[in-house]
């Protein structure tokens, strides 16, 4: 089935309609819940999420999508689950047979996936090293990182030699070719090739199935010739405008909402102080590829980037781009720290609780913005603020 077509059907599959089906579901709250269809129950313990698109049974552990559902539930592969909701949904299936270069491209891409959880192991392997734990996880740990916080999501550190990562993947017998789609390798016009990233931490950026698709790398001295920040560049398997940091895990999330922040180092924080519902935009530029995909697993986001000048106006931009997607939209101006990850290790989690309770919606955030620029005091002025 043509990639284009499957998209159509997941997007048009309501978990609620399709588990209505088979189930009566009554509300309550934000979910459904009924009896588990897959086991005898006499207490509802089945519960269906139309904001995350999921049903979950806490009796007998069963899980997954509306795919998912059917096929437990019909005894059906994948194909022929997307069949029977393309059906349902009246969305014309047209069968093709894969081209050789269609082929070929499925398997190209599984190389550069290959290569990226190559490289995510290195990176983890390198922070153990003693130059490793010498500079890089010194620096974890005065971000207030935990041991496992790092473990669990694959932070690591790209040794400061250029050559370390490219020689031990080609002796590995990884092509070069792969090395250098995949970002991760750079050839200099002398035919030499090296390392991108090198000393700097670096977090994993994953699909949001969990595979390491690219990496973020962060200096940690104080060299000002170089970017602070550095992506692997778009790829056949990364494409920014279509991936948020930190998704993979926090669309496994309780709550209703995501809290979209700037950086990475604030999401891996969040999610260590209990806020597992964080992501990050990859970027202050968000986009509407990434507000469409959040709206898979939420309903309403609280924005808080940074409030510097840039953060601001990048929290202006983002607004109508997640509004059009149908999301509500809340903003959180950080007080006393200038990130979330500051707040954290000053205040503390339950603060910063009370802080997201205490999130304006958009148009009171957006009437104080404005109110800003005018001194109110003044009759003119507050005639131009009204106006």
């Amino acid at each position: 089935i043509p990639q284009e077509t499957v998209n159509r059907i997941l997007d048009a599959a309501q978990i609620v309609d399709v588990v209505g089906d088979f189930v009566t579901l009554k509300k309550r709250g934000a979910n459904h819940m009924a009896c588990c269809p897959f086991h005898n129950e006499k207490t509802p313990s089945f519960v269906v999420s139309p904001s995350k698109g999921i049903y979950k049974c806490f009796g007998c552990g069963k899980s997954g999508t509306a795919v998912g559902f059917i096929m437990e539930h019909e005894n059906l592969s994948y194909t022929e689950a997307l069949k029977y909701l393309a059906k349902k949904y009246h969305i014309e299936v047209v069968e093709k047979e894969e081209t050789a270069e269609e082929i070929a491209k499925k398997q190209r891409n599984e190389s550069l996936f290959l290569v990226s959880e190559y490289a995510g192991k290195f990176f983890q392997d390198s922070l153990q090293t003693p130059d490793g734990q010498a500079i890089a996880y010194q620096y974890f740990r005065s971000r207030g990182l935990e041991d496992a916080t790092i473990r669990k999501y694959g932070l690591g550190w790209a040794p400061i030699d250029r050559m370390t990562f490219t020689n031990l993947a080609k002796s590995a017998g990884y092509k070069d070719e792969y090395l250098l789609d995949t970002g991760l390798c750079k050839r200099y016009d002398d035919g030499r090739m090296v390392d991108t990233f090198h000393d700097r931490v670096i977090f994993p950026i994953h699909s949001v199935t969990g595979r390491v698709i690219a990496f973020g790398g962060r200096i940690i001295n104080n060299n000002t010739d170089t970017a602070k920040y550095l992506n692997s560049p778009e790829t056949l398997i990364f494409n920014k405008r279509k991936n948020l940091f930190g998704l993979n895990l926090a669309k496994k999330t309780k709550h209703p909402y995501f809290i979209l922040v700037e950086g990475n180092i604030d999401v891996v924080a969040l999610h260590q102080y209990g806020f597992d519902n964080a992501i990050a935009s990859l970027g202050t530029s968000l986009t509407e590829e990434q507000a469409a995909l959040m709206t898979r697993y939420a309903e309403q986001i609280i924005l808080i980037y940074d409030g510097d000048k840039a953060g601001q106006n990048a929290t202006q931009r983002a607004i109508p781009i997640l509004e059009k997607a149908g999301l509500q939209v809340k903003v959180l101006q950080m007080r006393d720290a200038k990130d979330p990850d500051e707040f954290l290790k000053k205040f503390g989690a339950d603060r910063f609780k009370l802080l997201l309770e205490e999130s304006s919606n958009r148009v009171e955030y957006q009437l104080n913005a404005i109110r800003k620029k005018y001194d109110l005091n003044v009759d003119e002025e507050r005639v131009k603020f009204i106006a």
